[in-house]
């Protein structure tokens, strides 16, 4: 029985619907709100740390609160905040480029939203058991070991633990949903840029995060069971964890880098008013930094002492990481050269990203020669390139990608005063923060110092730094003005293309139905919506009639298994610190109920989905056309 739109939706409470949904708009939502979440609370840190370091011998924060805030702000940013933004727009934007109606796993999809929340927010609530994590993000050995690490270490090892499940799971579907369903024409060449960079990065994720998790695991049993993969008097080796972790490590920059990069081939181009310049070339230059990332690990390692030969087999692998990356910096530039561009917010995010990128490319090329960076691993001049990269480079992109889907994904445009002033605000509070933090390094501030003493000639770049950080404060504030003014005032979007943009997405109805597609469009070229704009009739090509239209049906599963981990977690965390082991295996066992419970009905209840009948896709289609 065929079950229209309108009719299902009745069925359920506005909490309800989000919680059970396996709707690939609604998920990215989810990551989009989620990530803002984590953001904000890892900016907030930020905020602190600078405070403290604004003078000399301050007093606001102790050595060990600074610690676990220094250790909370990296895992934060991250795993927890970048990482669910840019899953947000692979979750919205690439089932639409491509012609699909969802991603090829619904149910997969939610659960890995699930995961990586819970698992987040198992890390996060560690502040009301006492102490936050403070080994540092990268989490070195023995610091991290029961030995010298806090309680916080344990909310951190087994929090990332679950959170990775549900990163790899996402991988593992946008692999199986670009490959497997891409609309008829849509061949791997005529792939958009963000799509071939989500599809790189699916398979980065499932060779990093891989060997991050059997190393989270190994760290596991040496805290809470005894293990000795890291005990060195019992023959462990603490160099063994920092090889493990920079082997998913430099990856996850790649993880990071590569979608804003993709978002700059589709907002640039845009903006530009002409076609990206050697779309090809940047599809071979995004897999060459996708295989040269697993090649450089050990530059992170250059002060260890593992030796002259190694050290320069890895430094000259990591001066041609940058080969592929140059690639991409010129055809942007050459993209936007000659164009008629509109410096609209989107466009001066995307813009800008490319020098700020470059300068954190270059101090990146100065610390990849190992007898410099014997001179720069521990100051401040780190903390600069890695900022310079993260900021400058992955933050610009998110906020491209944000101005520029934002009227698809919500009906509506941002503020263009309000965005324009969050640019500036955000991008000379960026520079003031960082590049002085180039001159502390160069002095020889020590990084993770949580104070230093007056008269070293420290305190007026400190005092700089700060002020920047204020202002990129500032523009966080004003962008979510700009969200909240927006959704009372904003511009509505009334056609499917306020842009006049190229790519598939902006080819449906605005808001995007259900089902996306109405019918499976005919992909004819390269930047099909653009083509059919000019060499056809102004409407996509449709490769087969108006049918029913299958979709999943929404569940509580996904949920409910990722509860149960949770819980898991949760009890394994309390078996070294709880006076009765009745509390951690009652917290096991609950855990152990819920996600299996979940599994065994999934596995045996039979769900067929639901169907959209092709009257109703007609009326809504007539209803809601796109230019």
């Amino acid at each position: 029985m065929a079950e229209t739109a309108v009719e299902y939706k009745k069925q359920k409470s506005v909490l309800w619907d989000w919680l059970t949904t396996v709707d690939h708009k609604k998920i990215a939502v989810l990551y989009l709100i989620a990530g803002t979440l984590f953001f904000i609370k890892a900016g907030v840190m930020a905020l602190l740390m600078r405070i403290q370091l604004m003078y000399p011998e301050n007093t606001l924060l102790t050595g060990q609160t600074y610690n676990e805030l220094l250790t909370m702000h990296g895992t934060l940013m991250l795993f927890l905040a970048v990482t669910p933004l840019l899953f947000a727009f692979m979750n919205y934007v690439v089932p639409l480029q491509i012609g699909a109606r969802d991603v090829a796993f619904p149910f997969v999809n939610a659960l890995a939203f699930w995961i990586f929340f819970f698992g987040g927010l198992l890390i996060s609530i560690s502040w009301f058991f006492g102490s936050g994590p403070d080994a540092g993000w990268f989490a070195y050995t023995p610091l991290s070991t029961r030995e010298y690490g806090n309680l916080g270490m344990d909310f951190y090892t087994l929090g990332l633990q679950i959170s990775g499940i549900g990163t790899l799971l996402s991988g593992i579907n946008f692999i199986v949903t670009i490959i497997n369903m891409r609309a008829p024409g849509m061949t791997m060449m005529r792939l958009p840029l963000f799509c071939w960079t989500t599809l790189v990065v699916s398979i980065l994720i499932v060779f990093a995060f891989t060997p991050l998790a059997a190393g989270l695991a190994m760290l596991m049993l040496d805290r809470l069971f005894g293990g000795q993969f890291f005990q060195v008097e019992n023959g462990g080796s603490v160099v063994l964890w920092q090889h493990i972790f920079w082997i998913f490590g430099h990856p996850e920059v790649y993880i990071l880098v590569l979608p804003a990069f993709g978002i700059l081939s589709e907002v640039i181009p845009a903006f530009s008013r002409k076609r990206l310049f050697g779309h090809t070339a940047m599809i071979f230059a995004t897999l060459l930094i996708a295989f040269l990332g697993f090649m450089v690990w050990v530059h992170h390692m250059f002060t260890v002492g593992i030796g002259p030969i190694t050290n320069s087999i890895f430094a000259i692998s990591s001066f041609a990481i940058a080969v592929p990356t140059g690639v991409k910096i010129f055809n942007w530039l050459f993209t936007m050269w000659g164009g008629k561009i509109t410096f609209n917010t989107a466009m001066l995010c995307a813009s800008s990203f490319v020098p700020t990128f470059v300068l954190g490319g270059v101090t990146g090329v100065m610390v990849a020669m190992a007898p410099v960076d014997h001179l720069y691993h521990d100051t401040y001049f780190i903390v600069a390139h890695f900022h310079y990269i993260f900021i400058g480079g992955i933050i610009l992109g998110i906020f491209a990608g944000l101005y520029y889907w934002y009227p698809l994904m919500f009906g509506h445009k941002l503020n263009e005063t309000l965005g324009k002033l969050m640019f500036w605000l955000m991008y000379v509070g960026f520079h003031l923060t960082f590049f002085v933090q180039h001159i502390l390094g160069l002095i020889g501030m020590p990084r993770r110092y949580f104070t230093y003493r007056a008269g070293e000639g420290l305190d007026i770049y400190n005092f700089i730094s700060t002020m920047g950080t204020f202002l990129m404060t500032a523009a966080v504030l004003v962008l979510v003005i700009n969200v909240i003014y927006s959704a009372v005032k904003g511009e509505r979007v009334k056609v499917g293309d306020p842009w006049d943009a190229r790519t598939l997405e902006w080819s449906i109805p605005s808001p995007v139905p259900e089902y996306n597609f109405a019918q499976v469009p005919q992909v004819r070229s390269l930047d099909p919506w653009f083509y059919e704009k000019v060499h056809g009739e102004g409407h996509m090509k449709p490769a087969e009639p108006v049918v029913d239209i299958h979709m999943p049906n929404p569940s509580i599963l996904p949920f409910l298994m990722a509860l149960g981990l949770f819980w898991w977690g949760f009890g394994l965390i309390l078996i070294n610190v709880a006076d009765t082991n009745i509390i951690p295996f009652l917290a096991i066992g609950v855990g152990v109920i819920l996600t299996f419970g979940s599994m065994i009905v999934r596995s045996v209840k039979e769900d067929h989905g639901w169907h959209i009948a092709k009257d109703k896709v007609k009326e809504i289609e007539n209803n809601s056309r796109p230019l």
